[in-house]
């Protein structure tokens, strides 16, 4: 029976992401992902669409940013089009919650298929570390997140506790914890996107950089950065 909900499962979600990609493929040109003029008419008609609906559009993206996560999309896109239609304090919020959420979800749903996997192939590589994350597990992990998870894609980030076996709960709470700075910083550049493309009729790499709304947070993230490094030595290296 197991087995079966597994098969079941599984193949519900490939088909969820071939939809997912299938949509974005459809209804964004990646040739056009350069022209100016095509972002802006295009995020004009979600900020507009935002504005005639607030509470429905705001529902609608919190449940699109779960489901984005939950199939292995990219975070940092989604938290700077999250700030850029909502604003960086908005934005942040929603992203955070949404994320989070759909983070938890991931990694529910990957234990449930990958935990005898990982347990039968990494338990014996890794038990002096899984002894050592055990003792606080909590603190471990806030500080993985915290520091944008040292460079790992972030859909490994969301699946890797799995090695460890962590709480559901511990894994929740360090995750939404940690991933503040790193939301509003991104949630902040998007949303120094929109005012900047607000008020000019053309943009360029280099008017983007030197927009304060852009490399204020840009330099935020810089530090982060630096930090993981030097947090990467002491606590996530033999």
């Amino acid at each position: 029976m197991n087995q079966n909900v597994k098969v079941v499962l599984g193949s519900i979600y490939l088909i969820s992401l071939g939809i997912l990609l299938y949509t974005l493929f459809s209804f964004f040109e990646i040739s056009e992902i350069g022209n100016f003029s095509y972002i802006k008419d295009n995020s004009q008609l979600l900020i507009n669409y935002k504005n005639e609906n607030l509470e429905l559009f705001i529902f609608l993206f919190f449940i699109f940013s779960i489901i984005w996560i939950f199939l292995l999309g990219f975070a940092s896109p989604l938290i700077i089009l999250t700030g850029f239609i909502f604003g960086k304090f908005l934005g942040s919020f929603i992203a955070l919650a949404s994320i989070t959420i759909g983070c938890t979800i991931l990694y529910c749903f990957a234990n449930f298929y990958l935990k005898n996997l990982f347990k039968n192939y990494l338990d014996r590589k890794i038990s002096s570390f899984k002894h050592l994350f055990k003792k606080n597990e909590f603190l471990y992990y806030f500080l993985f997140r915290l520091t944008g998870g040292l460079g790992i894609p972030f859909a490994i980030q969301n699946i890797l506790p799995i090695v460890f076996e962590m709480k559901i709960k511990n894994y929740f709470y360090s995750t939404l914890i940690g991933l503040i700075p790193t939301i509003f910083i991104f949630s902040s550049i998007g949303s120094g996107l929109k005012n900047l493309i607000s008020k000019k009729e053309d943009v360029s790499f280099l008017t983007i950089i030197l927009d304060r709304d852009i490399y204020l947070p840009l330099g935020f993230f810089v530090i982060i950065l630096i930090v993981s490094y030097f947090i990467k030595k002491k606590y996530f290296q033999k």
